[in-house]
């Protein structure tokens, strides 16, 4: 993080007066460029930019960590603006040399990095009046969230990514799943390791879930119905009843300014399961 930030704040220093072709690479950074009101100053985006609506219509330079340097290059931005983990680093290495202006917006998954995230993209387009009143705006919903998460009762929720040979590849600690659960005012059913890992059968018993959470995927809509029918998950108190929640990538874990309205939405749509 500290290295990450080191950088980041070095990129500023060499940032222009005016950056007017910007180039926006993940979807919470992109989500913070037009809620800061600079939307019309991108030139571009990557795949994981699909909100709002507008982002679609830029310009397209990959996906965030695979990027390609002749894409990025052929949209000739006056800054780079991109989530922490962007690369791959080859890129990234062409890209400084090319002495393009790059910003590197620390990641996290609380409420305390989505502030984070806003004051830094602000201070990147050199708009702090604007991400004061943005960071304020957050703060406030951040707040009224985390007041109605005190009240719920605490459920165990299980977020699957996927079923990779017949095992489930669950959400673990220090990741945008664990926080957005906590936010919530529920359990991560899974905490004995860090990131992103298959299940043993037995794995998926002990944790209990009492609730399943996905995102909602094009191309992948049998997916929920895989999972529900996973033997392991039939053993589980939300594989009885058929506790699932899906919602989109990008608004459940995205961390941008949305992050707030995202976590009450899955708390709600939580206590909706219990009926």
């Amino acid at each position: 993080m500290i290295r990450v930030l080191a950088f980041a704040l070095a990129a500023l220093a060499a940032l222009p007066a005016q950056a007017d072709r910007v180039l926006s690479v993940g979807g919470s950074v992109t989500e913070i460029v037009y809620a800061l009101g600079a939307g019309d100053r991108l030139v571009a985006r990557d795949t994981t930019s699909t909100f709002p609506q507008a982002a679609r219509d830029l310009p397209d330079v990959g996906y965030v960590r695979r990027l390609s340097p002749e894409g990025v290059l052929s949209v000739r931005p006056d800054l780079i603006i991109a989530e922490e983990g962007a690369g791959p680093p080859e890129t990234i290495e062409l890209l400084e040399a090319a002495a393009i202006p790059f910003v590197e917006i620390p990641d996290g998954y609380d409420g305390a990095a989505v502030l984070a995230k806003i004051a830094a993209v602000a201070k990147a387009l050199e708009m702090p009046e604007q991400g004061a009143a943005l960071g304020a705006e957050v703060q406030a919903a951040l707040d009224a969230t985390a007041s109605a998460a005190a009240d719920t009762p605490p459920r165990r929720v299980l977020f699957v990514m996927s079923v990779q040979g017949g095992r489930i590849l669950a959400a673990g600690r220090d990741t945008a799943a664990n926080g957005i659960i906590a936010m919530a005012g529920a359990q991560n059913a899974v905490t004995e390791f860090e990131g992103y890992k298959p299940l043993t059968d037995e794995a998926v018993t002990r944790a209990a879930p009492d609730a399943i959470l996905m995102m909602v995927r094009e191309g992948a809509e049998d997916l929920a119905d895989q999972v529900l029918a996973h033997p392991a998950i039939r053993t589980t108190p939300a594989g009885r009843t058929g506790a699932l929640v899906q919602m989109d990538g990008l608004y459940l874990l995205g961390f941008g300014p949305r992050t707030a309205q995202a976590a009450r939405d899955l708390s709600r749509a939580l206590a909706d399961l219990e009926g």
